[in-house]
């Protein structure tokens, strides 16, 4: 099965439930004294994966997606919404968290390799992945 998500090309695996997609439309005003709305939308609607979380990954699975924005910004595929299907888009990370599951303790127990000390696994890994906004991207 393809996965449903690829950051820089590199398929993710598939999130907890729970994954929210966001569709924002920017506007360039408000409402006047009247209370009417005189805004206008300005460039293309935004959007944005919220509560994209894994509940357990190994550390290397982790390690590969943080990886994906070690230059801030990556090209991410995404289920899109609006039009069906699935769009590319230029976005970037929001906070990345995680919790230390299993460690290593450098004799080579969990698989770990002698000497050295290492995290394994993450339990609640966790980042929001938001859109640029360029248009023609």
């Amino acid at each position: 099965m393809a996965s449903m998500i690829t950051i820089n090309g590199v398929e993710v695996p598939a999130p907890k439930r729970g994954l929210e997609l966001i569709v924002a439309t920017n506007v360039n005003s408000g409402r006047n004294a009247n209370g009417e709305m005189i805004g206008q939308k300005v460039g293309r609607d935004i959007n944005k994966m919220n509560d994209l979380e894994w509940p357990y990954l190994d550390a290397e699975t982790w390690s590969k997606i943080l990886k994906q924005f070690s230059s801030f910004f990556a090209v991410v595929k995404m289920p899109d919404m609006v039009n069906g299907g699935f769009r590319t888009i230029k976005m970037y990370p929001g906070d990345r968290s995680a919790k230390p599951m299993w460690i290593d303790t450098g004799n080579g127990e969990h698989g770990g390799t002698s000497g050295d000390r290492h995290v394994l696994y993450y339990t609640d890994c966790k980042v929001n992945i938001i859109d640029c906004g360029i248009i023609g991207d």
